[in-house]
Protein backbone atom coordinates (compact mmCIF):
# COMPACT_ATOMS: atom_id res chain seq x y z
CA UNK A 1 0.00 0.00 0.00
CA UNK A 2 1.71 3.29 -0.96
CA UNK A 3 1.71 6.37 1.55
CA UNK A 4 -0.71 7.92 -0.35
CA UNK A 5 -3.62 5.37 0.22
CA UNK A 6 -2.33 5.81 4.03
CA UNK A 7 -5.09 7.69 6.36
CA UNK A 8 -3.67 10.99 7.35
CA UNK A 9 -3.28 10.92 10.98
CA UNK A 10 -0.56 7.31 10.40
CA UNK A 11 1.14 9.25 7.92
CA UNK A 12 1.45 12.21 10.59
CA UNK A 13 2.50 10.39 13.21
CA UNK A 14 5.18 8.23 11.33
CA UNK A 15 6.66 12.16 9.87
CA UNK A 16 6.53 12.52 13.43
CA UNK A 17 8.45 9.13 14.59
CA UNK A 18 10.71 9.79 11.44
CA UNK A 19 11.68 13.32 12.88
CA UNK A 20 11.79 12.33 16.40
CA UNK A 21 14.38 9.57 15.22
CA UNK A 22 16.53 11.90 13.23
CA UNK A 23 16.45 14.30 16.07
CA UNK A 24 17.91 11.65 18.54
CA UNK A 25 20.63 10.23 16.24
CA UNK A 26 21.81 13.62 15.54
CA UNK A 27 21.32 14.86 19.51
CA UNK A 28 23.22 11.38 20.38
CA UNK A 29 26.11 11.84 17.58
CA UNK A 30 26.58 15.74 18.61
CA UNK A 31 26.93 14.19 22.16
CA UNK A 32 29.81 11.91 21.46
CA UNK A 33 31.68 14.30 19.40
CA UNK A 34 31.26 16.46 22.18
CA UNK A 35 32.84 14.20 24.88
CA UNK A 36 35.18 13.19 22.48
CA UNK A 37 36.81 17.00 21.75
CA UNK A 38 35.88 17.36 25.72
CA UNK A 39 38.01 14.19 26.84
CA UNK A 40 36.75 14.62 29.57
CA UNK A 41 39.98 12.17 32.25
CA UNK A 42 37.34 10.63 34.13
CA UNK A 43 36.55 8.83 30.78
CA UNK A 44 40.02 8.18 29.00
CA UNK A 45 40.74 4.89 28.46
CA UNK A 46 44.58 4.37 30.65
CA UNK A 47 47.42 2.34 29.78
CA UNK A 48 48.58 1.37 32.81
CA UNK A 49 49.62 -2.36 34.04
CA UNK A 50 46.09 -2.55 35.81
CA UNK A 51 44.40 -2.07 32.21
CA UNK A 52 46.56 -3.81 29.64
CA UNK A 53 47.67 -6.84 31.73
CA UNK A 54 44.84 -7.55 34.15
CA UNK A 55 41.38 -8.81 33.99
CA UNK A 56 38.23 -8.61 36.33
CA UNK A 57 37.97 -10.25 39.25
CA UNK A 58 34.50 -9.92 41.09
CA UNK A 59 36.36 -10.82 44.64
CA UNK A 60 39.87 -8.89 44.06
CA UNK A 61 38.56 -5.47 41.54
CA UNK A 62 40.76 -6.87 39.24
CA UNK A 63 43.63 -9.65 38.43
CA UNK A 64 46.66 -10.63 36.66
CA UNK A 65 45.60 -12.55 32.96
CA UNK A 66 47.40 -15.42 33.00
CA UNK A 67 49.86 -15.67 30.13
CA UNK A 68 49.55 -12.76 29.75
CA UNK A 69 51.64 -10.14 28.13
CA UNK A 70 52.02 -6.37 27.71
CA UNK A 71 53.73 -3.28 27.11
CA UNK A 72 53.76 -0.62 30.10
CA UNK A 73 55.48 2.94 30.05
CA UNK A 74 55.67 5.20 32.94
CA UNK A 75 58.92 6.61 33.90
CA UNK A 76 60.49 3.81 31.25
CA UNK A 77 58.99 1.37 29.02
CA UNK A 78 58.92 -1.88 30.41
CA UNK A 79 57.64 -5.50 28.91
CA UNK A 80 55.62 -7.77 31.05
CA UNK A 81 54.69 -11.42 31.02
CA UNK A 82 52.64 -13.63 33.34
CA UNK A 83 52.67 -17.39 33.48
CA UNK A 84 49.92 -19.76 33.69
CA UNK A 85 49.11 -18.92 37.35
CA UNK A 86 49.26 -15.14 36.56
CA UNK A 87 52.26 -14.24 37.81
CA UNK A 88 55.22 -12.05 36.41
CA UNK A 89 57.47 -14.79 36.87
CA UNK A 90 59.05 -17.51 35.50
CA UNK A 91 56.70 -20.81 35.26
CA UNK A 92 55.99 -22.07 38.72
CA UNK A 93 57.28 -26.10 39.10
CA UNK A 94 57.83 -27.04 42.85
CA UNK A 95 61.34 -29.00 43.81
CA UNK A 96 63.22 -30.51 46.65
CA UNK A 97 63.93 -26.31 47.54
CA UNK A 98 62.01 -24.57 50.13
CA UNK A 99 59.22 -22.01 48.36
CA UNK A 100 60.01 -18.28 48.92
CA UNK A 101 56.93 -15.98 48.43
CA UNK A 102 56.97 -12.58 47.88
CA UNK A 103 53.46 -10.45 47.47
CA UNK A 104 53.12 -6.92 47.33
CA UNK A 105 51.83 -4.44 44.44
CA UNK A 106 53.61 -2.33 41.67
CA UNK A 107 56.76 -2.22 43.96
CA UNK A 108 57.01 -6.15 43.90
CA UNK A 109 55.39 -6.52 39.99
CA UNK A 110 57.91 -4.24 39.43
CA UNK A 111 56.91 -1.36 37.55
CA UNK A 112 59.34 0.69 35.61
CA UNK A 113 61.51 -2.91 35.80
CA UNK A 114 62.60 -5.43 33.83
CA UNK A 115 61.90 -8.83 35.33
CA UNK A 116 65.70 -9.58 35.68
CA UNK A 117 65.76 -6.05 37.78
CA UNK A 118 63.69 -6.59 40.53
CA UNK A 119 65.01 -7.50 44.00
CA UNK A 120 63.21 -10.70 43.72
CA UNK A 121 64.79 -11.66 40.41
CA UNK A 122 68.47 -10.70 41.81
CA UNK A 123 67.82 -13.07 45.07
CA UNK A 124 67.00 -15.96 43.17
CA UNK A 125 70.57 -15.61 42.00
CA UNK A 126 71.64 -14.99 45.64
CA UNK A 127 69.42 -17.68 47.68
CA UNK A 128 69.38 -20.88 44.89
CA UNK A 129 68.44 -23.13 48.40
CA UNK A 130 64.92 -21.44 47.65
CA UNK A 131 62.63 -21.32 45.02
CA UNK A 132 61.46 -17.88 44.53
CA UNK A 133 58.15 -16.74 43.34
CA UNK A 134 57.29 -13.67 42.72
CA UNK A 135 53.27 -12.87 43.06
CA UNK A 136 53.10 -8.99 43.56
CA UNK A 137 50.22 -7.35 41.67
CA UNK A 138 50.32 -3.86 40.77
CA UNK A 139 47.55 -1.64 42.85
CA UNK A 140 46.64 -3.82 45.29
CA UNK A 141 46.32 -2.94 49.41
CA UNK A 142 47.43 -5.23 52.11
CA UNK A 143 43.55 -6.57 51.87
CA UNK A 144 43.43 -7.57 48.64
CA UNK A 145 47.04 -8.99 49.31
CA UNK A 146 45.61 -11.22 51.95
CA UNK A 147 42.84 -12.61 49.68
CA UNK A 148 45.20 -12.85 46.70
CA UNK A 149 47.23 -15.34 49.38
CA UNK A 150 44.84 -17.23 50.56
CA UNK A 151 43.76 -18.02 46.52
CA UNK A 152 46.87 -18.69 45.58
CA UNK A 153 48.57 -20.85 48.71
CA UNK A 154 47.31 -24.40 47.43
CA UNK A 155 49.18 -24.05 44.02
CA UNK A 156 52.19 -22.59 46.09
CA UNK A 157 52.64 -23.84 49.23
CA UNK A 158 55.66 -21.42 50.25
CA UNK A 159 57.82 -21.94 53.21
CA UNK A 160 58.73 -18.37 53.35
CA UNK A 161 56.06 -15.42 52.72
CA UNK A 162 57.85 -12.08 52.22
CA UNK A 163 54.76 -9.14 52.45
CA UNK A 164 56.32 -5.90 50.82
CA UNK A 165 54.62 -2.76 52.71
CA UNK A 166 53.92 0.91 50.60
CA UNK A 167 54.53 3.38 53.05
CA UNK A 168 53.49 5.84 50.25
CA UNK A 169 49.94 4.62 49.75
CA UNK A 170 49.19 0.88 51.39
CA UNK A 171 47.34 2.65 53.90
CA UNK A 172 45.03 4.60 52.11
CA UNK A 173 44.43 1.56 49.80
CA UNK A 174 43.27 -0.29 52.74
CA UNK A 175 40.85 2.55 54.13
CA UNK A 176 38.67 2.52 50.49
CA UNK A 177 36.85 0.50 47.88
CA UNK A 178 37.98 3.32 45.22
CA UNK A 179 41.56 3.54 44.16
CA UNK A 180 43.52 5.19 41.27
CA UNK A 181 40.41 6.78 40.13
CA UNK A 182 37.44 4.66 38.65
CA UNK A 183 39.23 0.95 40.38
CA UNK A 184 36.45 -0.62 42.24
CA UNK A 185 38.28 -3.43 45.11
CA UNK A 186 36.99 -5.05 48.22
CA UNK A 187 37.77 -3.73 51.62
CA UNK A 188 37.85 -5.02 55.64
CA UNK A 189 35.34 -2.76 57.90
CA UNK A 190 36.42 -2.90 61.83
CA UNK A 191 33.44 -4.62 63.78
CA UNK A 192 32.80 -3.06 67.29
CA UNK A 193 34.65 -6.25 68.46
CA UNK A 194 37.75 -5.95 66.69
CA UNK A 195 37.11 -8.24 64.37
CA UNK A 196 37.51 -7.76 60.71
CA UNK A 197 34.46 -7.93 58.17
CA UNK A 198 35.29 -8.69 54.34
CA UNK A 199 32.86 -5.71 52.42
CA UNK A 200 32.44 -4.73 48.79
CA UNK A 201 32.08 -8.18 46.80
CA UNK A 202 31.47 -9.04 44.33
CA UNK A 203 33.38 -6.35 43.00
CA UNK A 204 31.23 -4.16 40.37
CA UNK A 205 33.12 -4.15 37.02
CA UNK A 206 35.44 -0.76 36.95
CA UNK A 207 35.26 1.51 33.85
CA UNK A 208 38.81 0.99 32.92
CA UNK A 209 38.17 -2.49 32.84
CA UNK A 210 34.71 -2.50 30.93
CA UNK A 211 36.84 -0.31 28.65
CA UNK A 212 38.93 -3.50 27.61
CA UNK A 213 36.57 -5.82 27.73
CA UNK A 214 33.54 -4.33 25.61
CA UNK A 215 33.55 -3.46 22.27
CA UNK A 216 30.85 -0.77 22.37
CA UNK A 217 32.48 0.83 25.66
CA UNK A 218 35.83 1.12 23.99
CA UNK A 219 34.57 3.12 21.17
CA UNK A 220 31.23 4.77 22.51
CA UNK A 221 31.90 7.34 24.75
CA UNK A 222 28.28 7.85 25.80
CA UNK A 223 28.86 3.99 26.33
CA UNK A 224 31.30 5.32 28.90
CA UNK A 225 29.18 7.40 30.43
CA UNK A 226 26.41 5.10 30.86
CA UNK A 227 28.85 2.59 32.42
CA UNK A 228 30.88 5.13 34.77
CA UNK A 229 27.25 6.15 36.14
CA UNK A 230 26.06 2.36 36.72
CA UNK A 231 29.69 1.81 38.70
CA UNK A 232 29.31 5.05 40.71
CA UNK A 233 25.39 4.53 41.49
CA UNK A 234 26.18 0.71 42.44
CA UNK A 235 28.74 1.32 44.27
CA UNK A 236 29.85 4.60 45.61
CA UNK A 237 32.72 5.08 47.86
CA UNK A 238 33.25 4.44 50.90
CA UNK A 239 36.10 5.11 53.60
CA UNK A 240 36.22 3.19 56.19
CA UNK A 241 38.72 3.48 59.67
CA UNK A 242 42.32 2.09 58.98
CA UNK A 243 42.79 -2.04 59.39
CA UNK A 244 46.67 -1.98 58.28
CA UNK A 245 47.78 -3.12 61.58
CA UNK A 246 44.97 -6.03 61.49
CA UNK A 247 45.39 -6.93 58.30
CA UNK A 248 48.92 -7.75 58.79
CA UNK A 249 48.02 -9.44 61.80
CA UNK A 250 45.32 -11.25 59.68
CA UNK A 251 48.00 -12.61 57.41
CA UNK A 252 50.40 -13.22 59.94
CA UNK A 253 47.92 -15.66 61.65
CA UNK A 254 46.90 -16.92 58.22
CA UNK A 255 50.66 -17.75 57.37
CA UNK A 256 51.87 -19.38 60.79
CA UNK A 257 48.59 -21.26 60.70
CA UNK A 258 50.04 -23.19 57.90
CA UNK A 259 53.15 -23.67 59.26
CA UNK A 260 55.34 -21.29 57.31
CA UNK A 261 57.36 -17.77 58.57
CA UNK A 262 56.34 -14.20 57.64
CA UNK A 263 58.71 -11.67 57.01
CA UNK A 264 57.77 -7.90 55.91
CA UNK A 265 59.68 -5.29 53.69
CA UNK A 266 58.87 -1.60 54.28
CA UNK A 267 59.24 0.71 51.39
CA UNK A 268 60.34 3.26 54.21
CA UNK A 269 59.74 3.21 58.08
CA UNK A 270 56.41 3.20 59.23
CA UNK A 271 56.49 3.99 62.92
CA UNK A 272 53.01 2.39 64.00
CA UNK A 273 53.58 -0.37 62.04
CA UNK A 274 56.91 -1.02 63.14
CA UNK A 275 55.66 -1.29 66.51
CA UNK A 276 53.25 -3.61 65.66
CA UNK A 277 55.65 -5.67 64.06
CA UNK A 278 57.77 -5.79 66.96
CA UNK A 279 54.78 -6.41 69.25
CA UNK A 280 54.50 -9.63 66.89
CA UNK A 281 57.59 -11.12 66.62
CA UNK A 282 57.28 -10.61 62.98
CA UNK A 283 61.16 -10.29 61.05
CA UNK A 284 61.30 -6.69 59.01
CA UNK A 285 63.46 -4.64 57.25
CA UNK A 286 62.84 -1.26 56.39
CA UNK A 287 64.03 0.04 52.62
CA UNK A 288 64.44 3.82 53.07
CA UNK A 289 66.72 5.28 50.69
CA UNK A 290 66.57 2.82 47.64
CA UNK A 291 67.00 5.33 44.76
CA UNK A 292 63.78 5.57 43.04
CA UNK A 293 62.29 7.43 40.38
CA UNK A 294 60.08 10.40 40.91
CA UNK A 295 56.91 10.78 42.81
CA UNK A 296 55.01 11.68 39.48
CA UNK A 297 56.31 8.30 38.48
CA UNK A 298 54.93 6.78 41.47
CA UNK A 299 58.27 6.57 43.03
CA UNK A 300 59.04 2.43 42.31
CA UNK A 301 62.52 1.73 42.62
CA UNK A 302 65.04 2.31 40.12
CA UNK A 303 67.55 -0.16 39.26
CA UNK A 304 69.63 0.64 41.46
CA UNK A 305 66.50 0.79 43.81
CA UNK A 306 66.40 -3.03 43.50
CA UNK A 307 69.71 -3.76 43.98
CA UNK A 308 69.60 -1.97 47.12
CA UNK A 309 66.58 -4.01 47.99
CA UNK A 310 68.03 -7.33 47.27
CA UNK A 311 71.01 -6.79 49.64
CA UNK A 312 68.60 -5.16 52.72
CA UNK A 313 66.27 -8.45 52.15
CA UNK A 314 69.25 -11.17 51.78
CA UNK A 315 70.27 -9.63 55.31
CA UNK A 316 66.75 -10.03 57.07
CA UNK A 317 66.30 -13.17 55.55
CA UNK A 318 69.58 -14.66 56.54
CA UNK A 319 69.13 -13.05 59.66
CA UNK A 320 65.66 -14.21 60.57
CA UNK A 321 65.84 -17.77 59.16
CA UNK A 322 69.20 -18.30 57.58
CA UNK A 323 70.03 -21.33 55.49
CA UNK A 324 67.03 -24.29 55.01
CA UNK A 325 67.46 -27.82 54.87
CA UNK A 326 66.90 -29.22 51.77
CA UNK A 327 63.66 -31.21 51.39
CA UNK A 328 63.68 -34.56 51.07
CA UNK A 329 61.13 -35.84 48.21
CA UNK A 330 61.84 -39.35 47.95
CA UNK A 331 58.60 -41.60 48.27
CA UNK A 332 59.82 -43.20 52.07
CA UNK A 333 60.22 -39.57 53.49
CA UNK A 334 57.04 -39.00 51.94
CA UNK A 335 55.21 -41.83 53.53
CA UNK A 336 57.31 -40.98 57.31
CA UNK A 337 55.85 -37.51 56.81
CA UNK A 338 52.57 -38.63 56.22
CA UNK A 339 53.03 -41.01 59.69
CA UNK A 340 54.34 -38.30 61.47
CA UNK A 341 57.84 -40.02 62.42
CA UNK A 342 59.59 -37.51 60.67
CA UNK A 343 61.33 -34.48 61.85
Amino acid sequence: MSSAFLPTRIRAALRSAGTLLLITFVTLAVTELLLRVADFRELRQDFSERSLAYGYDAELGWAPVPNSVSTVTTARTIHASHNSLGFRDVEFKPDERQVMLFIGDSFVWGVDAEAAERFTDLLRDRLPQYQIVNAGVSGYGTDQEYLWLKRIWPEVHPDVVVLFFCTDNDRKDNTSNVRYGRYRKPYFETAADGALRLKGQPVPQSLQLLIKDSWLVKHLWLARVAALATVELSSPPVDVPDPTERLIGKVHEFVGGHDAKLLVALQSTDDRLVERLKAERIPYVALDGAPAYGIQYGSHFTPEGHEFASRRLLGLINAAIGTPPVRDTTASATVGRALGTTN
